[in-house]
């Protein structure tokens, strides 16, 4: 369906990431007269066995991000102990010198990762490069877009990063057109990841480099059975509590991490894809894990 769109931004040039993609405004607006039929929510019976192989699992996901997204930032600094913007930094720094290149932030969410790419650029290229997000879920990108510092955009409002709406597995950039292809937190959410990777390593240019910040189990027993007990039992709850969600989000995220492809199978993965030189970095004892792989150049 992005085949014939053209893009166009404040400026009224087009950007170099932008490709034929559709201005994200057209999808809030589109969101907002034909709002989505709710699917159901996350059961037990869902998540008895894994969450993974659910036939519906984008829909269900879909529903549940845009049911958490007004209290996702507050759940996700309670819930890290305030550790998952450090962490969204470490991303950020194993990027490298691609960082301050052509970015695209994948599952963006509310954007902090993107902010963190772009933050990056103004520091140390005085906003060189740009930084596109993209998400699923549109409830998320309104959130992102309000969260764009004022003092980052020019006299016409262009601030060097946009958002849209688009999917994982099926990217609407053109080839080789990125520098960095980031998604934290959000690869174990694609209904088939691998082919998602596929994607990333297709939009990237020759020397380019993906990155993927996910959570993980800690290798230390002790630390594997406190952490169990708090992302099983207490998180659930609290986070419940927070957000008021009734879409079983806080009972799907803890069954998609203790389900999802351990750290072995996530190299793996990648290296499937193309990607070389795969390095992962554990952070704070393991409860997340940062990966990046490069496209040969």
């Amino acid at each position: 369906m992005y085949a014939n769109a053209i893009f166009v931004t404040d400026r009224g040039r087009r950007p170099r990431l932008a490709g034929d993609l559709y201005r994200y405004d057209r999808f809030m607006d589109a969101a907002q007269t034909n709002p989505p039929t709710a699917d159901p929510a996350w059961t037990d019976a869902d998540l008895s066995e894994n969450p993974h192989k659910n036939a519906d699992k984008a829909k269900r996901v879909n529903q549940m991000f845009s049911a958490i997204a007004p209290s996702y930032d507050l759940n996700n600094r309670v819930h890290s102990l305030w550790r998952d913007q450090a962490w969204r930094r470490a991303a950020v720094k194993m990027a490298g010198d691609n960082a301050v290149g052509d970015v695209l932030d994948v599952a963006c969410g509310t954007g902090d990762l993107t902010l963190a790419f772009r933050d990056n650029q103004w520091r140390k290229t005085q906003g060189a490069g740009e930084v596109i997000g993209i998400d699923f879920t549109h409830e998320m990108l309104a959130i992102a877009k309000q969260k764009i510092p004022e003092d980052w955009k020019d006299g016409d409002g262009y601030s060097g990063v946009e958002y849209f709406q688009g999917d994982a597995m099926c990217l609407p950039l053109p080839d080789a057109c990125c520098d960095v292809v980031s998604i934290a937190f959000g690869i174990r959410n694609v209904a088939d990841p691998a082919k998602a990777m596929a994607e990333f390593y297709r939009v990237l240019r020759p020397g380019g480099r993906v990155i993927v910040l996910e959570f993980s189990l800690p290798k230390n027993p002790v630390m594997l059975a406190g952490y169990n007990f708090y992302f099983r039992h207490i998180m659930p709850r609290t986070a419940t509590l927070i957000s008021g969600d009734k879409s079983g989000a806080y009972k799907y995220l803890p069954k998609s991490v203790n389900s999802f492809i351990d750290r072995e199978g996530m190299i793996r993965m990648m290296a499937d894809a193309g990607l070389t030189e795969i390095k992962a970095r554990p952070l704070t004892f393991g409860i997340a894990v940062c990966y990046r792989g490069d496209k040969p150049g």
